[in-house]
């Protein structure tokens, strides 16, 4: 998720390169990807995983603890690493349980960003009671990603499970420098290895050092479990904030973005001016692949004044989908106008993000429903259910 200060450049330089192109074609272009005109984008179909429900009764599934300790591998302290926040969480299934990997904060700063994050570990029977673990299972260590978490730590996860058992999770990695989206393997959720930046390689390291994050990796149902899926042979992912990009790989680890006919990114989705996405459109959990294209839920930031969308708080964040083409995963085939998940909740409004967020990133296929995970204001988790017909 965007904040003020910490990422607030995150896709500066990587706009540099839409900058090249002619004004007036720069215009166009945006237009026609984001669909600013006219608005012939339908608000829900039969192709939009929707409804989403609260529980009876909502109340947050994983909020901070201040009793928790860790000893801390970077100052060698013992430090109440979820006492601050517990948010932005992803979600995976193992066995008969739904795990719940979240974001969580400690006290060591102040203000959005400035403090250290870790991810903790969370698991339910029925996806609405959670058992905590104390310690956290990701963190900043002294280890060969050190120069890229310390001292920022782990953001904002996403997991999928592979065909071989094999949970993959995309996360940004925060040196109080540049925003990193990473990747990390792990066989049962609590033990994992490190692979560092996920564009390392690309185009000769092009993106190593330019601020990336939130990633949505391709999935499908198969016999009734959610894997990733390749998309026209190959791995498929869609990540960004401030713009939706796409990107591929051959083994889950290294991956490549697609480019523009100048060399810089492809963004097959911006934010459109008037609509609840006007500030930003950010991924959100894994993308899933259905019989009418690939299902993106994503995370729209509302921008404030004449240029957002006043039925909805200056600055809020709320959920939206959009459909692409399998056939050509980079075009936009339908998109919500308006979205269908929004802060309502006393706790969704309260927080260290004030005006309001429902941040999804976690979504598994459990028992026949679709449980959604989402961070609350930035301070804690919730959870939302759709059961399809």
């Amino acid at each position: 998720m965007w904040n003020k200060k910490s990422h607030v450049h995150c896709y500066a330089q990587c706009s540099s390169y839409a900058e090249k192109v002619p004004v007036i074609l720069t215009v166009v272009l945006t237009l026609a990807i984001a669909g600013c005109a006219p608005r012939t984008f339908q608000q829900q179909g039969q192709w939009s995983l929707t409804p989403f429900t609260r529980p009876d009764n909502p109340k947050p599934v994983i909020s901070p603890n201040s009793s928790s300790a860790f000893l801390d591998p970077m100052s060698g302290k013992s430090i109440h690493w979820e006492a601050n926040d517990t948010f932005n969480p992803a979600a995976a299934v193992k066995g008969d349980s739904i795990y719940v990997l979240y974001r969580a904060e400690d006290k060591s700063g102040q203000g959005i960003g400035e403090r250290t994050s870790r991810l903790g570990l969370a698991a339910s029977s029925d996806g609405l009671t959670m058992h905590t673990r104390s310690q956290p299972v990701f963190f900043p260590a002294n280890d060969s990603q050190k120069a890229y978490e310390w001292t920022g730590g782990c953001e904002d996860p996403r997991v999928a499970m592979a065909d071989d058992g094999t949970y993959v999770m995309l996360y940004t990695q925060w040196n109080k420098k540049v925003p990193r989206l990473a990747v990390a393997t792990s066989k049962d959720l609590v033990n994992w290895e490190k692979h560092g930046s996920v564009f390392r390689k690309a185009h000769q390291g092009k993106f190593f050092d330019i601020p990336s994050k939130s990633a949505s990796i391709v999935t499908s149902l198969k016999n009734g479990r959610q894997l990733i899926t390749k998309v026209n042979g190959r791995y498929l992912m869609y990540w960004g904030e401030h713009m939706i990009n796409v990107a591929t790989s051959e083994d889950l680890i290294n991956w490549t973005p697609e480019l523009n006919t100048n060399g810089g990114l492809l963004a097959s989705v911006s934010p459109r001016e008037g609509y609840f996405d006007s500030q930003l459109t950010e991924c959100g959990p894994p993308a899933v692949l259905t019989k009418d294209g690939i299902v993106l839920l994503y995370n729209g930031k509302n921008r404030s004044g004449a240029k957002g969308d006043t039925n909805y708080t200056a600055n809020t964040y709320a959920a939206g989908q959009i459909l692409f083409d399998k056939n050509d995963p980079k075009k936009v085939l339908q998109r919500l106008d308006k979205p269908f998940f929004v802060p309502q909740e006393a706790f969704e409004k309260s927080g260290q993000y004030p005006a309001g967020t429902v941040f999804v990133e976690g979504l598994v296929y459990f028992k026949n429903k679709w449980f959604l995970y989402y961070g609350c204001a930035d301070s804690r988790v919730g959870v939302a259910i759709y059961h399809p017909k």
